[in-house]
């Protein structure tokens, strides 16, 4: 646990994470569950590049496969890091809906807190959006340039990959619709646009060359 207790779900084995997201409880919910699932894509596409690298066949691109392992790590660390930070991102949020509101100089505080809490409460989605989306990328390489007998690894890594980044957008809007900042509003609605319809290009290529090689 941390310092304010916490749980630190990395030190925890996955059943507590699985109980807690089936409780009750607020958090983790939806967007934590959405990094889980991308990590769990970036730890496929890191078993592609592992069964590639060090085999005499596959001389010829162990270099290239070297680079996607080192980040389909580095995305697979990130959103290991995003899934603990998404389970307290709304809790500025409430802290902010509990600030009192007797007079107009409070009700301005609590206002401003609530629309900053709000953003980094999208911000934290927003961030799984993007490692997930990076998850696609590297498994497009890892389908068509990895050892083809574990192709299928790299297809569910893509699938994996785009479901964290639907999953994320969802938490992302739910709280646009809250923001007041206009221009927040549609940068942030643009670029969830343009990562899912990029996701979805990744998937749909990545499924193809999967079951051209198998």
């Amino acid at each position: 646990m941390s310092e304010d207790g916490a749980i630190i779900y990395a030190d925890e084995r996955l059943p507590v994470y699985l109980d807690d997201a089936a409780s009750g409880k607020p958090a983790p919910g939806g967007g934590s569950v959405s990094a889980c699932v991308g990590a769990l894509g970036a730890a496929l596409t890191s078993m592609v590049c592992n069964l590639t690298i060090g085999k005499e066949q596959f001389a010829a691109v162990e270099p290239r496969m070297k680079e996607v392992l080192a980040a389909s790590e580095a995305a697979r660390a990130r959103l290991q890091q995003l899934l603990q930070e998404d389970t307290t991102a709304y809790s500025g949020v409430l802290v902010a809906y509990r600030l009192p509101k007797d007079t107009p100089e409070q009700k301005e505080v609590r206002h401003t807190a609530v629309q900053d809490g709000l953003i980094v409460a999208a911000d934290v989605p927003l961030a799984i959006c993007r490692a997930a989306l990076e998850v696609c990328r590297l498994a497009k390489v890892a389908a068509e340039l990895g050892n083809a007998n574990a192709v299928t690894d790299a297809g569910i890594g893509a699938l994996l990959g785009e479901a964290g980044a639907v999953g994320a957008a969802l938490n992302v809007r739910i709280n646009l619709g809250s923001i007041e900042d206009e221009e927040y509003v549609r940068r942030t609605a643009t670029e969830l646009d343009e990562l899912l319809a990029e996701a979805a290009a990744l998937r749909a290529d990545v499924l193809a060359t999967t079951l051209s090689k198998i």
